[in-house]
């Protein structure tokens, strides 16, 4: 029997998005549920996360991978944390220093360059990422030490606030924590300086983290880096949904996949559902439209939405002009 959904996997540190992809097949393998040639599963993953970030990957397994596409293109949150006073080659803790700075900001300050950031933003991609250039990726030409210009891009960061600001301030530092959920900051707090501060941060597709954390230290008068990079939501999974590397595991020892493995429409949880009849399923598997007239209670559908019969997915379907058409079809 073909399994189709997905698997969320909470990413640890140092595990690439390939590979997480790689172990999901290897426990499938080992279950003998990844089939082999025709029948052979499809697992991809919906979003790259860099090595040196954790959190939220959803992993697509069967029909779920059509809509790998749609992961990809639907916003995410992030949890980071700016590192002041040192900015590195990659933007990130695994960089050599390129540039440094004495001056450290106010958490006031901080806050109130927050919203020069919020909104539609143009942003520089940094020079070690998976972009291509000329058919090269960017960091392939970076760490050959060749010149590299990244394009300027238009991203959208809809909500950016202080998470969790550790405080240099004395015996305050080991212990003080402040998030966007208190009551209130003391003023004092406020006017400290800090060595660094964790944002979180919801973003459209194709927004660079570490990026931002450049450009935000930078606005401040400083320089700075990423140290910790968290994705705690990706399109509509979240951390809730997530089950550890330990626990993928636990599908090639044996343990039901279907204790781990989510259905396919949890992907399209965002936009309606209509149940089709016998019907009017089959003309959607054939390819073929339909009229937003037959459809039983005529509903008021507008743009995309999840055909189904029975409850089980039948096609991603779009709704234009009256005419209902197949986006994706699902093969279940």
């Amino acid at each position: 029997m073909k399994h189709h959904g997905w698997i969320i996997l909470d990413k640890p540190l140092e595990l690439g998005s390939t590979q997480a992809v790689g172990a999901v097949k290897r426990n499938l393998r080992e279950a003998g549920l990844l089939g082999k040639g025709k029948d052979k599963t499809k697992v991809g993953h919906g979003g790259t996360l860099d090595p040196l970030a954790t959190g939220v990957l959803p992993i697509a397994i069967g029909e779920a991978t059509k809509l790998c596409g749609r992961m990809l293109d639907a916003s995410k949150i992030y949890e980071f944390t700016i590192a002041f006073g040192s900015e590195t080659e990659t933007l990130d803790a695994e960089g050599e220093i390129s540039e440094t700075s004495d001056h450290l900001p106010t958490l006031a300050e901080v806050e109130a360059i927050l919203p020069e950031f919020t909104g539609v933003i143009d942003q520089i991609p940094p020079k070690y990422s998976a972009l291509k250039i000329d058919g090269k990726r960017a960091y392939d030409l970076a760490r050959a030490g060749e010149a590299v210009e990244m394009k300027m891009r238009s991203v959208t960061i809809y909500s950016l606030e202080i998470r969790h600001p550790e405080l240099d301030s004395g015996s305050r530092a080991s212990s003080a924590s402040v998030s966007e959920n208190s009551p209130w900051i003391p003023d004092q707090v406020r006017n400290d300086v800090v060595q660094e501060v964790t944002l979180t941060a919801n973003v459209s597709k194709g927004t660079y983290i570490r990026s931002l954390a450049r450009d935000i230290a930078r606005a401040l008068g400083t320089v700075g880096h990423v140290a910790m990079l968290r994705r705690t939501k990706a399109g509509p999974f979240t951390l809730k949904h997530a089950i550890s590397l330990d626990k993928l595991n636990e599908i090639g020892k044996g343990a039901d996949i279907k204790d781990y493995l989510l259905p396919l429409e949890a992907g399209l949880d965002d936009i309606p559902a209509f149940d089709l009849t016998p019907d009017q399923a089959r003309l959607l598997r054939q390819g073929q439209v339909l009229d937003e007239q037959d459809l039983i209670g005529n509903p008021a559908i507008n743009g995309l939405f999840l055909a189904t019969e029975d409850g089980s997915p039948v096609a991603l379907a779009e709704l234009v002009d009256g005419i209902v058409k197949v986006v994706r079809g699902f093969n279940l």
